[in-house]
Order: structure tokens, then C-alpha cells, then sequence
């Protein structure tokens, strides 16, 4: 059986992914599996919430044994669905600013060894993610102040979300669309080189 696509969208809160991931599954043929940080979330018992939206900074060192055998899971399961023929997209938040660093993506690409990946980093300028935090329900956490114009979670989270900066293709939401992102996605995964984003991080020396 030919392995489904896989398409790993990773960005900071706001940044856009859940609307790309929509759009794909919208449009894309085939069908196509949303194993997102928010969906996974649905699944995770409250006593390790927000379980893999934990942000950075290290401010549940409490929690983070737990999070990299949520990855693991939520790879392994993103593995087993390519295996029987089915595509997936995941929205996450990848980062290792946690109180000691975990290492989760290196290993989390070795899980998907030979299977077909994509690795998008979807990028959005802090003022634009500013600005839909401040209109959404999880704005309360971030309103800017003169002391504080940039609150601490939202820049933690530009500042680390995308190390190592690896990815076989990038777009920024503030100049596209979803639908022009998902766009993108479609030529880069007829447009050659092979993406090998996943292979390279999956080759990074894990401590």
C-alpha cells in the first residue's frame, strides 16, 4: 500500500496553521486526517493540559516528563495512518524552550522515517499575531501594555518556535492567504528536490 502525505505545519499561536490545515483538507484530493496540536488536545486527560501547547519559557517544568511520550504517541500515531494509505496534516508548535531542553523534534522525524513528509514553517509577524490574539478568546493572556508591549508568551513563542529553521517550505500568513498558502504546499509537493527537511533533523545528535 503507498504511504499517505504527510504535512507537518509548525508556527507559533495565531500564526495561521489551523486555517491551512483546514483548506487543505478542504481541497486537497484524498483524504485527509487532522492530527493537530488541538486535536490532540481533545484526547489528553486535564491534569497534563495544555500537554503539547505547553509554551516556552519553562514555566511547567511540573508537566514536561510527559511531553515527549505525548509526541512520541502522537507521531507514532501520524505513522500508522501514512502506513494505511491515509494523508495527514498536523498543526503544531515545536519548540524545546522547556526548563531543560527535550529534544523532541529530531526524534519526533525519526518516527516517520520513510514515510513521505513535508515540513512547513508558517510564519506570521509578532504585530499581525498581536493583533488576533486581541480579537480571539485566548487574548486575555496577551494584552499589551506600555511596560509590556510585546508580552512575554507571545515573543517566547516567535523567538522559538522555528529553531532549528529547517523546513523544506516556508509562508508567511501575513502575506498569503489560506488558501494561497495551501497553494504553495500543493507545488512544493510536485516541484522537486524531494523534500527532506524531516531526514536532515532526524540526523540532528539527540543528548
Amino acid at each position: 500500500m503507498k504511504p499517505g502525505q504527510i504535512i507537518v505545519l509548525n508556527g507559533a499561536p495565531r500564526s495561521g496553521k489551523s486555517s491551512i490545515a483546514a483548506a487543505i483538507q478542504e481541497t486537497f484530493d484524498g483524504v485527509w486526517v487532522n492530527l493537530g496540536v488541538d486535536t490532540y488536545a481533545c484526547a489528553t486527560p486535564p491534569g497534563l493540559q495544555p500537554g503539547l501547547g505547553l509554551r516556552p519559557g519553562g514555566e511547567r517544568p511540573d508537566l514536561e516528563a510527559f511531553v515527549p511520550g505525548l509526541y512520541a504517541a502522537l507521531y507514532d500515531s501520524i505513522a500508522a495512518h501514512s502506513r494505511l494509505g491515509l494523508n495527514v496534516v498536523a498543526d503544531l508548535g515545536h519548540h524545546d524552550a522547556y526548563s531543560t531542553p527535550l529534544n523532541i523534534l529530531p526524534q519526533c522525524a525519526r518516527r516517520l522515517a520513510g514515510l513521505p513528509v513535508l515540513f512547513v514553517g508558517v510564519r506570521c509577524p509578532i504585530e499581525i499575531i498581536l493583533q488576533r490574539r486581541a480579537a480571539s478568546a485566548a487574548g486575555a493572556y496577551v494584552i499589551a501594555s506600555a511596560q509590556d508591549p510585546i508580552p512575554r508568551p507571545v515573543r517566547l513563542w516567535q523567538e522559538e518556535v522555528h529553531k532549528p529553521g529547517i523546513y523544506d517550505l516556508e509562508v508567511d500568513t501575513s502575506l498569503l492567504t489560506p488558501q494561497a498558502s495551501t497553494e504553495a504546499i500543493r507545488q512544493r509537493l510536485t516541484s522537486a528536490p524531494e523534500p527532506s527537511a524531516f531526514r536532515i533533523l532526524a540526523q540532528l545528535p539527540v543528548s
